[in-house]
């Protein structure tokens, strides 16, 4: 049983182990995590550019966020 990837403390390479993010998206998730701060919600990855509705619904199952604490 594999546990999600938190996107908040994740690293390039954790990201891009992940189904269908690449080194570029994974640079994109993390430049919009320093811009904005920790992800509220999983949904929240909908405003990188290149993720949107379907890429989210294939990551559902390997990601998380945790709540700062």
């Amino acid at each position: 049983d594999v546990r999600p990837l938190d996107l908040n403390t994740a690293t390039a390479e954790e990201l891009m182990a992940l189904p269908g993010i690449g080194e570029e998206l994974s640079r994109r998730i993390l430049e919009y995590r320093e811009t904005h701060g920790p992800f509220a919600a999983v949904e929240e990855l909908m405003e990188v550019s290149g993720i949107g509705e379907k890429k989210l619904e294939e990551l559902r199952d390997y990601i998380t966020v945790s709540d700062g604490a």
